[in-house]
């Protein structure tokens, strides 16, 4: 029994020593595994490991930048109207809305006194006609000097002086529209026995044209030129054309900024005065980049630009800056023409990186 016990204990010894045998073996006499397992070179790895990309081929070209302005509307003209002469109100014939023409009478002061004015200095005019006419016919047979003569003439004008003052005092107590407008304010003395000299009568503005004022900034100012048409939208819905008819040479003390005025033509005056606007005024072209606005990425300082795949479709990066930021898309000067620019894939390259660059339409019909 002894014996069958010994003889088990030399077997698994002799099995244990074998086995560790066997493990040193591939220590001390390493296979050749190289046909087997052969690790990748560095080239082949790179080329399997080449990121991606989507491209568009960018082309410069002259872009007209809209800047868009918010303001208001004002009247082209304003005018307060007062009597020039003393009298009592005796017809009012407008009130507050009113649209009248220019010349048309608006309102008149009762001024008896003033017709009567006017029919004696007519009567002392015809009176020193007669004379002066009888004084010349004496002067040719020499009844009369001639210094009697030029007495005469002398009182003559004088007295053509004397109605065409009375006429033009008649002519102040009627009250005449200026021009085209609508009135905005009256009298509320209404016939009162009131003296009106020197009072105010009526208001009116004049809304054809009417203005579309704004303040640009400094940075636009230079590029901002008289006779540029402008598109207007109004609170109240309308949208007009104008014309830049004035762009301040001086900027305002307070804000830095300078006034420009758009006439607008308002025929049916449907634009009212003081209404909030924004005018859309285009600017002198300048070259420009139109990309996504996706495609815009900063660098590692900070700069902002867009990468780009050059020779060898290696990574770039091309500082920009932006001429006008539309929803989708940005205008960007400082991109070359002919310039391959990442719309996809841009966030996950740095500098340097050899990619695969792909055009983004056939990526696009690929996704499809």
């Amino acid at each position: 029994m002894k014996g069958a016990l010994k003889g088990s204990r030399i077997t698994a010894v002799g099995l244990v020593a074998a086995a560790a045998l066997w493990i040193v073996s591939g220590y001390l006499f390493p296979h050749d595994t190289s046909h087997g397992n052969a690790a990748p070179r560095p080239s082949e790895a790179a080329a399997q490991k080449k990121f991606r990309v989507s491209v568009v081929d960018t082309a410069v070209q002259p872009h007209s930048r809209k800047l868009v302005l918010s303001g208001r509307t004002e009247a082209d003209k304003k005018v307060v109207i007062f009597a020039r002469t003393n009298g009592l109100l005796e017809d009012l014939r407008v009130r507050r809305g009113s649209r009248v023409k220019k010349g048309e009478v608006m309102a008149i002061l009762k001024v008896e006194d003033r017709e009567a004015l006017v029919m004696q200095a007519k009567a002392m005019l015809a009176q020193k006609r007669i004379e002066l006419e009888a004084k010349r016919r004496l002067l040719l047979s020499n009844a009369v000097p001639k210094l009697e003569l030029d007495n005469l003439e002398a009182q003559f004008k004088v007295a053509e002086a004397a109605v065409a003052t009375a006429e033009a005092e008649l002519g102040r107590s009627i009250i005449v529209a200026p021009w085209d407008g609508i009135v905005t304010e009256v009298s509320e003395v209404g016939t009162a026995a009131f003296s009106f000299t020197g009072k105010e009568i009526v208001k009116m503005v004049g809304l054809d044209p009417v203005l579309a004022l704004v303040e640009v900034s400094e940075r636009n100012a230079a590029r901002v030129k008289v006779g540029t048409t402008a598109e207007i939208r109004l609170a109240n819905g309308l949208t007009r054309q104008g014309r830049i008819r004035y762009v301040s040479p001086s900027a305002s003390e307070s804000t830095r900024t300078y006034r420009v005025e758009i006439q607008m033509d308002n025929p049916d005056y449907l634009i009212p005065d003081g209404i909030t606007a924004e005018a859309t005024i285009p600017l002198e072209p300048t070259p420009a980049t139109r990309v996504p606005r996706s495609a815009l990425v900063f660098a590692s300082s900070g700069e902002l630009g867009v990468r780009t795949v050059g020779e060898g479709d290696k990574v770039g990066f091309v500082p920009v800056s932006i001429v006008e930021d539309e929803q989708s898309n940005m205008w960007l000067a400082g991109v070359p023409d002919g310039t391959r620019v990442i719309v996809q894939g841009q966030d996950f390259v740095r500098e340097g990186n050899v990619v695969e660059a792909v055009s983004a339409t056939a990526a696009q019909s690929a996704q499809r």
